[in-house]
Formats: C-alpha cells, structure tokens, sequence
C-alpha cells in the first residue's frame, strides 16, 4: 500500500509541478506528516524532489527530471480497457487515436497479463444509446471538440424549442448524457447547455478565448442537472395506484418513481395505495399517467382529475362504435 502511494506521489509531481503537503496529504487520505516521511524516502531512494518554503512553497521535481515508471498494476490496466468508449471516441474523431492507444497500453503490459487485458474488451461492451432511439446526428461534434480542445469561440445556428438563433460561443465542454451529446458553453455571460443534435451549422472564428480559471465541468455540470430536475417539476398529484399499476411504475420517470414508492400508503381491501408524484404541467401529467392506464386513479389536483375525466370521455366515445 505504502510503497503504491510513493509511486503515486511521484506520478502526480511530474504532472503537476509543485504541489503543497496538505494537497498531498488530502489526495491520499494520509496526515501531513506521512507526506513528509514519504518524500524523505523518495529523496532517499534518488528521486530529486526537493521543498520550496513560504506560502507559495510546496514539493516538486528537479526541472527535467522524468521517470518511465507508471506503477500500473494489472487490474487498473484492465479497467482502461473497460472504460474505453469507442463509440463516442468515434464520434468525438478520435476512433483512430483511441484504438492506437490501446494497441500501445497492451503492448506496455507484461506478456502474461496482455490476454487478460484484451478479454475485458472481448466481454464487455457499453452501448450508450437508449431502446428504440437512433444515434442523434453529429455531424459537428468532432468540429466542437476541436473548438473545446483550442478554446476557440464558434458561431451557431442552434434550434431551440423557442426559435432558431445565430450565437456566438466560448465552448467549455462536452459530455455525453443518455446517450445524447451536450455542449456547454459561454455566450454573452454564464456557462449554459446546448444539444449537439439541435445544431444546425457552425463555424470556427479563429478568435481563442481565455477559460474561467475556476470553471470545472464536472461540478458544473452536476450542479446544472440537479437545478434542471429540481425545476421541472412544478407541482403535487396525489394518486392511487392498483398493484398492477405499481409494477408498471418504471414507465414514468425516475423522479416520480421515487416519490411513488416513498409516499405509498399501506395498502387497502383491494391492494390500492395512495402516493404522491411530482408533476410538470397537467397537460404532461395526464399524458405521463395514461400509459397506467386503468391501474391508476387521479384524486388531485382537481384540473388533472378532471383531464384525465376529459380524455376517459373522449376515449370512450371514440370506441363506442
């Protein structure tokens, strides 16, 4: 374990440059004082890593100093080979470049461990894209990953549920959500969301940008999905649900899902029980619950017990022949 950490210490100073105890210490989960010891005995073993006191201070490496030691262990060689995403490797235009590192990653393994390696990817295959849904059209993404890479702003003609628009934009990132690709990026203030499949043109400025040097897509984004989630929802439906429409639960969303199974009532005579789901819109809601069909019953808000009556009597009278 211990000497695991000092290989880690080493590969993250050669990454990193200089880098503080505390920051050491909170990366491995170990006091400060074990940072020190540590580095005593890299220095010990002739890693010349040397200190820098002050508020600015910190450890890091002799200028030029490089080590061919990856202190990759097997099981974390097959893991690369698992999470090697060639589908949006290709998409993103780096297919070529993904399956030469792969090639090279074997090839840098030990003999006996390279069949074991090329079998996690034989076994094991990730399919991003949801049932019954086509890959959605991504024709610019590899452009887009460019202008990310560069940091070069870009002009688009995106299509909104609002309009079509010409923007210019600062692109921060990419991420791949559900199988459907999202830009994020800066246009006239804060970082926002784009479909890659609404882009309808774009082109390269030329003009590089500066990046927010606080800007972390990976908060970002986790911070944007929650506020996303927690506004769609606008609103309360308390229903009851048959044990039939129980088990057809997972037709609805996730976040309905969860509420229903949270708020259920004990079951009566019958087996129905009452819950609660959140609900956007009585027009989407009553859409939503027809898919329970019969196995559900609306007890309010009234509006939507009374469109889910409408709907019921139109139903009715278009079959009534």
């Amino acid at each position: 374990m211990r000497a695991s950490r000092l290989v880690s210490i080493l590969l993250l100073l050669q990454a990193r440059g200089r880098t503080t105890a505390q920051a050491l210490a909170d990366e491995f989960e170990v006091s400060v004082r074990t940072i020190y010891r540590d580095i005593d005995d890299l220095s010990a073993s002739g890693v010349p890593v040397y200190a820098d006191r002050g508020r600015d201070g910190g450890f890091q490496l002799l200028e030029g100093y490089t080590t061919r030691l990856t202190g990759m262990t097997p099981a974390e060689a097959e893991s690369l080979f698992l999470s090697g995403l060639e589908g949006p490797a290709a998409e993103l235009g780096l297919g070529a470049s993904t399956a030469a590192a792969r090639r090279k990653l074997l090839a840098a393994l030990p003999a006996a461990r390279r069949e074991d390696a090329s079998r996690v990817a034989a076994r094991f295959h990730l399919d991003p894209i949801d049932w019954f849904r086509a890959a959605s059209d991504l024709a610019f993404l590899p452009q887009l990953a460019a202008a990310v890479w560069g940091a070069t702003r870009i002009r688009v003609r995106y299509e909104s549920w609002e309009a079509v628009a010409d923007r210019t934009l600062a692109p921060l990132g990419l991420v791949l959500k559900g199988g459907i690709w999202y830009l994020v990026a800066i246009g006239s203030s804060v970082p926002r969301t784009y479909r890659v499949d609404a882009i309808r043109a774009l082109e390269a400025t030329g003009e590089t940008f500066e990046r927010p040097a606080d800007f972390d897509l990976a908060t970002h984004w986790a911070a944007s999905v929650h506020a996303f989630e927690a506004g769609l929802y606008r609103g309360i439906a308390r229903v009851r649900l048959s044990p039939l429409g129980l088990t057809r639960l997972p037709v609805l969303a996730a976040a309905a899902i969860a509420m229903a199974r949270r708020t259920a009532s004990a079951p009566d005579a019958a087996g129905w029980v009452s819950a609660d789901i959140p609900i956007e819109s009585i027009d989407h809601a009553a859409r939503e619950l027809l898919k329970l069909g019969a196995e559900v019953e609306v007890l309010e808000p009234a509006g939507l017990r009374d469109a889910m009556r409408g709907i019921a009597r139109a139903l009715a009278a278009r079959y009534a022949s």
